[in-house]
């Protein structure tokens, strides 16, 4: 099930509440104690209710998502920075140069990681530099006590905020590995439905009109074909030239080593002979991707104008290798590509040459009148 929104966030809100409730239970304690050092301890009372009555709040506030936003954030900072700010009056200057404590002390530190859990480690600095400003203020002498209260802020303000961004980014992915999961079963109940009804007529119309002449032939050839791709992306391997929806490239970018005779085995089939290496033909997988893509297009170039049988020849040359396509076809007559490409069809020029020449790869296509064409493609290893 995926996790609610802010899920991985809500143990750190509820630390924080426990903090709060612990700082307070420190403050009344010392409050207890110096109550006759106190330069006016009524008004130090009336603050304790306060705080008590903030700290309630702040944890009523804090455990709804919808609350945790900007308006409750700097009513906290701004309710903390007063309290602080008071401290001088109520406790009294005399009594804090003698030792008395400062009335927030570690409850102070509140806004700080409320601010931190929010926003990270940015929003937890400026939100201790003001606090850790309004306690400075308070005082008539900075030592080094002083500014070691800082510099534990300050810390608590980055480190809590890390924390808190490393939950997110764990939460985000947690839930796309959810819906990765859900799409991956969907996939499958989809590839049995498939299974059972589509592959199995495209098998039955590849098997009765294998052997009609005309239109009916070729529709039985153009379903075997079709069985074939589908039984390819059924299984995984997804078409050659399956691209990003933003354009971006193919889905089968990256840098591990693919065998391209699985990428090109989907082409294999009754009008298509296949010859390959017994051994594995490993290549770059945008490598091979593109050239498994050029070999279709290359493929559906014979489909649409020779007609026929085609053969496919893998070449491992070492630092090379190189997929040969040829066809009994009518052949390509001189000056017939740059027509073509006069006339916007680009097919030779882009899906074929290039995606080769986009991976460094060469083209060579010999043809001559009714003596069929041969396209050989080279990529480096």
């Amino acid at each position: 099930m995926p996790s609610p929104p802010g899920g991985f966030e809500v143990p750190l809100w509820r630390a924080l509440a426990v903090f709060r409730l612990a700082s307070l239970a420190y403050v009344c304690a010392l409050a207890v104690r110096d109550a006759d050092r106190y330069a006016h301890p009524y008004a130090v009372g009336a603050l304790i209710l306060l705080m008590v009555a903030w700290t309630g709040a702040t944890a009523v506030g804090y455990a709804r998502p919808a609350w945790r936003r900007w308006p409750l954030l700097l009513a906290d900072l701004g309710v903390v920075m007063a309290i602080v700010l008071a401290t001088p009056w109520v406790v009294g200057r005399t009594a804090l140069a003698h030792g008395v404590p400062t009335l927030g002390v570690a409850w102070m530190a509140g806004p700080v990681l409320a601010w931190a859990v929010s926003g990270g480690r940015r929003r937890g600095t400026v939100a201790a530099l003001l606090v850790a400003g309004a306690d400075l203020a308070t005082r008539e002498r900075i030592g080094q006590s002083s500014f070691t209260g800082v510099i534990l802020m300050l810390l608590a303000g980055v480190v809590v905020g890390h924390v808190a961004r490393l939950a997110v980014r764990a939460e985000e992915r947690l839930q796309r590995a959810v819906e990765l999961e859900a799409a991956t079963r969907e996939r499958e109940r989809l590839a049995r439905d498939i299974h059972d009804s589509v592959l199995q007529v495209l098998a039955l119309v590849q098997r009765r009109g294998a052997d009609l002449p005309g239109e009916a032939g070729e529709l039985a050839r153009l379903a075997g074909e079709q069985e074939v791709a589908l039984r390819a992306l059924i299984a995984g391997a997804g078409p050659a030239t399956e691209s990003l929806p933003d354009g971006g490239g193919s889905l089968l970018d990256g840098g591990e080593a693919v065998d391209l005779r699985t990428l090109l085995g989907r082409y294999a089939s009754a009008a298509v002979a296949l010859s390959a290496p017994a051994t594995p033909v490993p290549l770059p997988r945008r490598v091979a991707a593109e050239l498994a893509a050029a070999t279709g297009a290359a493929l559906d170039n014979v489909g649409r104008h020779a007609g026929g049988r085609a053969w496919v020849l893998i070449e491992d040359e070492g630092a090379t290798v190189t997929v040969s396509i040829r066809d009994e076809g009518p052949g390509i007559p001189d000056g017939r590509l740059d027509e073509a490409a006069a006339q916007g069809r680009l097919g030779v020029t882009q899906s074929i040459r290039g995606r080769v020449t986009d991976v460094g790869g060469t083209v060579r296509i010999v043809s001559a009148p009714e003596a069929g064409t041969e396209i050989e493609l080279s990529v480096p290893r």
